[in-house]
C-alpha cells in the first residue's frame, strides 16, 4: 500500500482491545465499533497504550528476516491500532545497503513490502507487495513521500476532507476507493534507526473507529522508532549472510571441469542463516590419463572463520590431488596440512578418484557421510567406505576402498547438510534420502533434484553440497591401453602402437611428436622406474600420452651442459607439448605429456 490504502484482510479479529475487567466496558467497545478490537478513545488508556507498545517487543522482529519483520510490524497494528497498515522500505535497504540521508536529494526507490487490513478495506487499491515505485512515476507527490521520505516528518490527518484523498493515495483511482470505502483518518511515520531513513509505514481508519489523534501519533512514532531498530538488525543480519555466501562460492569451483567418462553435476544450497554458512566445499579436478578426482568436505563450525579454513583445506587437496592419485594419501597429508593452520580447525572429507579405464572408483573417508550408488536398476545402497578420524584429528593412516559400478549408476555424494535434523538421528534421515533419490528420475537427479526433495530440505538451518555422477562412455578408441614389455623392446612397441593408432584417429601430422615423448618417456621408465608398466594414450579436447612405471622418484627437468649426452629429454617434451607432469599412483608413478588437437 502506497499513501494510505490497503488490501489485505486479517483473519481472527475481535476483541483484542476489549478491557475484559467488566461487561459495561465490553458493552461500550462493542457499540463503538463491533467486532473491530479498536479501544474507544476514553478507554484507550496510557496503560493500556504503554502495554500494547510494549508487547511491540516481543511480536515484532522475532526473526532476522527483513521481509517478515516489516509484515510482522503491519500485522501487530491491525486492528488493534488502525484497520489498514502499509510498509514500505528503500530498495537499498533490502540490497543491505545503508539507508537514505537527509542531505541526498530527491526521494530513492521504495518497494512495497508489507500490507495488512481488515475486510472492509479489502476493496482499496495498493501498491503490490513486492513491486518498486519510485515517486517520479507517480501522477503527483503524496504527503507521505514529501515529508515521510524527503524531510523525515510524521503526517497526521485526523479526519480527511474530500481534497486530502488526492494527497494521500497515489492515483486518483486510489483515492475513489478509499473515498468509498469510507476511510477518514490517515497517519504515516517515517522508520529511521541511526540517523538513517530505511522506510515509512503508513495507517488508515474506516467508519466506526476514532480518529487518529497526537497521542495516536506520538504512539506510532514510538512504534516505528522500535521496529526501525528491528528491521536494520535484519538488514545487517542479511547483509553479514549475503557477504558470507558470497565468499563461499568464490572459494567454491566456478565450473567443473571436462572430465572423460564420467558425468558430474554440482550443487550448493546455503542454508536460511548465516551461521549457516561457511564450511562445506567440493572439488572436481581432471588428473592424467582421464581419469576424475572427486572432493567433498565439511569443516565443522560456520560463518567467516570457517569458509576461510575451508578455502585453504580445497587449494591445498588440489595441489596434494596434482602430486597423487591414490585418496589415502591424499587425505594423510591433507590431515597433516590441518594440523597446521593456527586455528586448530576439524573437517570431514570424502574423496574419490575415478578411472574411466575400468569404471572403477577408489574412495577413501576422513569421518564424512558414506556415499550412495544408485545401480540403475532400481536399487541403492550406501557404500561401506572404511571410515578414517576427521582431517586434524591426528589419526592416520586411511583405508581406501576400490569400487567398480555398473553401467547406468550413480555415485551421489553430499555433506551433512542434506540430511541433517535436529528431530531424526542420522540414520533414519539417511533411510530418507535414500527413498527420495529412488524415486527421482536419472535426469532429475543428474540436475541436482535430489537438493530439494532431501529430508532437510524444508528446514535447512545448514549449508548442504551435493555431487552427483554417472558414468558416460566415451567414444570408441578414445582410450587406449597397452601393457608394455619389461626389456628394451619397450620403446620400439610403444611407438609404433602410438604411430598405428595416431594412424587410425586421423591425427598422423602429431606422431613425429607423440614418437620422441613417448620414446622419452619409456626410455626414463626403463632407467629410473623399474621398467615401463602400461602406455595410455587418451583422445579428448587434446591428446594425452601417459607411461606408468614402479619407481618412487618424480621426474624433474635438469640443467645440461653441452658436454652432457643426457638430461635434455624432459627439455624437449616441455618445448614440443601443451604441458607435462607426473603423478604418483598406488603402485609406483605416471609420466604424462598433452598436445594440442589440430584445428
Amino acid at each position: 500500500m502506497n499513501g494510505g490504502s490497503g488490501g489485505r484482510g486479517l483473519p481472527g479479529r475481535g476483541s483484542a482491545g476489549r478491557d475484559p475487567a467488566g461487561r459495561r466496558a465490553a458493552r461500550e467497545n462493542i457499540r463503538f465499533r463491533r467486532g473491530r478490537g479498536v479501544l474507544p478513545p476514553d478507554r484507550f488508556t496510557m496503560r493500556s497504550r504503554l502495554a500494547w507498545l510494549n508487547s511491540a517487543t516481543s511480536r515484532i522482529g522475532t526473526t532476522l528476516d527483513l521481509e517478515r519483520t516489516a509484515q510482522e510490524l503491519a500485522e501487530f497494528t491491525v486492528p488493534r491500532f488502525a484497520d489498514g497498515a502499509a510498509v514500505d522500505i528503500l530498495e537499498s535497504v533490502l540490497r543491505g545497503d545503508e539507508g537514505s540521508r537527509w542531505t541526498e536529494p530527491g526521494v530513492p526507490p521504495l518497494r512495497a513490502t508489507a500490507l495488512c487490513a481488515i475486510e472492509e478495506l479489502s476493496s482499496l487499491e495498493p501498491t503490490p507487495v513486492g513491486e518498486t515505485f519510485v515517486h517520479a512515476e507517480q501522477p503527483h507527490e503524496t504527503l507521505l513521500h514529501r515529508y515521510c521520505l524527503r524531510q523525515g516528518k510524521p503526517v497526521l490527518l485526523s479526519r480527511m476532507r474530500d481534497d486530502d484523498f488526492l494527497r494521500v493515495a497515489p492515483t486518483a483511482s486510489a483515492a475513489a476507493k478509499m473515498r468509498a470505502a469510507g476511510v477518514h483518518s490517515y497517519l504515516a511515520v517515517p522508520l529511521i534507526a541511526r540517523g538513517l531513513l530505511l522506510g515509512s509505514a503508513d495507517f488508515v481508519r474506516a467508519p466506526g473507529t476514532p480518529p487518529f489523534s497526537t497521542t495516536d501519533l506520538a504512539l506510532a512514532e514510538q512504534l516505528a522508532s522500535k521496529a526501525a531498530v528491528f528491521i536494520d538488525n535484519a538488514r545487517l543480519y542479511g547483509r553479514e549472510r549475503e557477504h558470507v555466501v558470497s565468499l563461499q562460492r568464490s572459494l567454491l569451483p566456478r565450473v567443473n571441469p571436462t572430465t572423460p567418462g564420467l558425468l558430474v553435476h554440482s550443487e550448493y544450497a546455503p542454508a536460511a542463516a548465516h551461521h549457516g554458512v561457511g564450511g562445506d566445499w567440493y572439488d572436481v579436478m581432471a588428473l592424467p590419463g582421464g581419469r576424475t578426482a572427486l572432493m567433498v568436505g565439511d569443516v565443522m563450525g560456520h560463518g567467516l572463520p570457517a569458509a576461510a579454513t575451508m578455502g585453504r583445506l580445497r587449494t591445498v587437496a588440489r595441489t596434494l590431488m596434482t602430486l597423487d592419485t591414490a585418496p589415502e594419501r591424499i587425505l594423510a597429508r591433507l590431515d597433516l596440512a590441518t594440523r597446521d593452520l593456527e586455528d586448530e580447525q576439524v573437517a570431514t572429507c570424502l574423496c574419490a578418484v575415478y578411472d574411466p579405464a575400468d569404471s572403477t572408483y577408489t574412495l577413501a573417508s576422513a569421518g564424512h557421510l558414506p556415499p550412495l550408488l544408485l545401480d540403475g536398476q532400481g536399487g541403492g545402497e550406501f557404500v561401506r567406505v572404511p571410515i578414517g578420524a576427521p582431517l586434524g584429528a591426528g589419526v592416520i593412516p586411511y583405508d581406501p576402498l576400490r569400487l567398480r559400478v555398473p553401467d547406468g549408476a550413480h555415485l551421489v555424494m553430499y555433506t551433512d547438510g542434506l540430511v541433517k535434523s535436529r528431530e531424526e538421528d542420522v540414520d533414519a534421515q539417511l533411510d530418507r534420502l535414500r527413498s527420495a533419490a529412488l524415486e527421482l528420475t536419472p535426469e532429475a537427479l543428474e540436475q541436482g533434484g535430489l537438493v530439494e526433495c532431501a529430508p532437510a530440505a524444508a528446514a535447512r538451518f545448514d549449508e548442504a553440497v551435493l555431487l552427483v555422477t554417472a558414468d558416460s562412455p566415451l567414444p570408441a578408441g578414445d582410450l587406449r591401453v597397452w601393457k608394455l614389455p619389461q626389456d628394451g623392446r619397450a620403446a620400439s612397441v610403444a611407438r609404433g602402437l602410438v604411430t598405428e593408432q595416431l594412424a587410425a584417429w586421423g591425427l598422423a601430422e602429431l606422431a613425429d611428436v607423440s614418437e620422441l615423448v613417448v620414446s622419452e618417456l619409456v626410455g626414463n621408465a626403463l632407467r629410473y622406474g623399474n621398467g615401463p608398466g602400461e602406455l595410455r594414450l587418451l583422445r579428448g579436447e587434446r591428446l594425452v600420452v601417459e607411461v606408468s612405471d614402479t619407481g618412487p622418484d618424480l621426474p624433474q627437468i635438469q640443467h645440461a651442459d653441452l658436454s652432457d649426452e643426457g638430461g635434455r629429454g624432459l627439455q624437449l617434451i616441455n618445448m614440443l607439448c601443451r604441458r607435462w607432469g607426473s603423478c604418483r599412483t598406488v603402485t609406483g608413478k605416471v609420466v604424462w605429456a598433452e598436445q594440442n588437437m589440430p584445428s
